[in-house]
């Protein structure tokens, strides 16, 4: 499979007639992204596959290269020969300390909503074990066992779920971004 640095990309972007997709979940991608890069969600590639032009080369980007050798896997399975995964993501991206473009009003980073509500949900079943009734514990161990999961494949039912939350997908009429560097 065809990978590429960030700074291989960096001086593509805007030079070369290419495609940069990004497949994080909106609230990420409103959070900070490369300037000019195209959303289409790593669950929604199957489904805007055709919004992508197959004669030109397309680099798929993530937070830091998982998705994005998936989405790669899936494009081409779809018929893409020339897909590239950048490796490092966009979190090495950011590291390099290049341009970055981020919505004025993005939601919360999906780690940052998963820390607080996992949080909440611990604080609420201690309180009600020990004010209401001791087996109410078992949330508090419930979101425990869902954190040690998540650290140790990496997967995250909570990011999954709450990525499909209201505030979470893209506003139509809010599109402001404003540009940066990290």
């Amino acid at each position: 499979m065809s990978e590429c640095t960030v700074l291989a990309l960096k001086d593509k972007v805007g030079k070369e007639d290419i495609y940069l997709v990004d497949v994080r979940e909106y609230a990420e991608y409103a959070g900070g992204r490369v300037p000019g890069a195209k959303l289409i969600p790593l669950g929604d590639i199957e489904k805007r596959y055709t919004e992508l032009d197959k004669t030109k080369p397309i680099y798929v980007m993530c937070r830091t290269g998982r998705r994005s050798a998936e989405a790669q896997r899936k494009l081409k399975a779809l018929g893409f020969e020339n897909v590239i995964n950048v490796v490092g993501g966009f979190e090495e991206w950011k590291k390099m300390n290049l341009p970055v473009e981020r919505d004025e009003k993005a939601p919360w980073s999906l780690e940052r909503q998963v820390r607080f509500v996992a949080g909440l949900l611990v604080l609420t079943g201690v309180l009600l074990s020990v004010f209401v009734h001791p087996y109410f514990v078992w949330l508090a161990g419930f979101v425990g066992a869902g954190l040690t999961f998540a650290g140790a494949t990496d997967w995250c039912g909570m990011a999954l779920l709450l990525a499909k939350m209201p505030w979470n997908q893209k506003r139509q009429a809010e599109s402001t971004t404003t540009a940066c560097c990290n």
